[in-house]
């Protein structure tokens, strides 16, 4: 349970003070009733005890909602993605109204919603925080992707889940633990995660969502993707010229929408990346880059570690 009190402990630096207070402001659809006072990346906001009409503008906090049992009334989509989760089914997507794109959230479909609470990143829209605070209570999470776990905790107070937000995350937690205890072997089994790009390529480091993920199993990495000496532990990029360094026991690979797609078949139809170790052994695993890359929650987590067993359990 440690990884879990860190989480826990970052998330109660960042001021996750819930607090009852009298009347919300006569903001949005928030109207008056109980409030709680929810200390973020922006500063504190008081936001409803229970937010009926939510909008997220972040891949992580769809997940992060739909995760939790709320619907959000809108949402914003991540650019070539051009959609929200389907790990989640059509039916939790239903009803759903998009409100523009992660670094452009469309303010007037915002405003039209009546919104009582809206969830966002300063990482991906500062800028809007004051017109989005016009709209309705905004709960700001600093980072994307490194603090993953804090920003689902912070979230889950912003929604009123604060106590299912903590136990998800130590179940999905000790799932991983599990899994990776079951292996008997896991930190010699060397996990390559490589992600296609409209204009690159990309290697993904410990630090990434799903670097993160890989880490929590005891899952072994790459010497080239630990990013030794690097500050940013995220990811690093590679040429297709270089795209033996993406090697090796287990390849996971994705692509950021249609452009990416296409590079991906030119790359891998190679004779560069056919040579692969793991190419050549048949552990090269093409993967939903929805769940690896731009899920970034509890339940796009759960569905990384459904496609481990699936490839490394056997």
């Amino acid at each position: 349970m440690r990884r879990l009190a860190v989480a826990l402990t970052a998330a109660l630096a960042l001021g996750v003070g819930l607090t009852a207070c009298g009347e919300s402001d006569p903001v949005g659809g928030a109207g008056t009733g109980e409030t709680r006072e929810i200390t973020h990346a922006m500063g504190t906001t008081k936001v409803p005890a229970e937010p009926k009409r939510v909008v997220v503008l972040d891949t992580d906090k769809i997940d992060t909602a739909l995760s939790l049992g709320v619907t959000p009334v809108g949402a914003a989509t991540a650019g070539e993605a051009k959609s929200w989760p389907t790990y989640f089914g059509a039916e939790k997507l239903a009803g759903i109204t998009e409100v523009g794109v992660l670094t452009e959230p469309d303010l007037e479909a915002i405003n039209a919603l009546n919104p009582d609470l809206i969830l966002g990143s300063k990482f991906r829209q500062e800028k809007f925080y004051d017109e989005l605070s016009k709209i309705a209570p905004t709960v700001f999470t600093e980072k994307v992707g490194i603090t993953w776990k804090q920003n689902f905790l912070l979230d889950g107070a912003a929604l009123g889940k604060e106590q299912q937000a903590k136990d998800l995350l130590a179940e999905y937690e000790k799932r991983a633990k599990d899994f990776g205890a079951k292996l008997g072997d896991a930190a010699s089994r060397k996990v390559s995660i490589v992600r296609f790009m409209p204009t690159e390529i990309r290697l993904y480091g410990p630090d990434s969502f799903s670097g993160i993920v890989v880490g929590d199993t005891g899952l072994g990495r790459p010497e080239r993707q630990l990013l030794a000496g690097k500050e940013d532990k995220r990811m690093d990029r590679v040429s297709p010229e270089r795209i033996a360094e993406a090697d090796g026991d287990v390849v996971f690979v994705t692509a950021y929408g249609e452009k990416a797609a296409a590079e991906q078949a030119k790359v891998t139809g190679g004779t560069l990346w056919k040579g692969l170790s793991a190419v050549k052994a048949g552990k090269a695993h093409v993967v939903s880059d929805e769940i690896w890359m731009t899920g970034i929650g509890v339940g796009a987590a759960n569905k990384i570690l459904d496609d481990l067993e699936k490839y490394l359990a056997a």
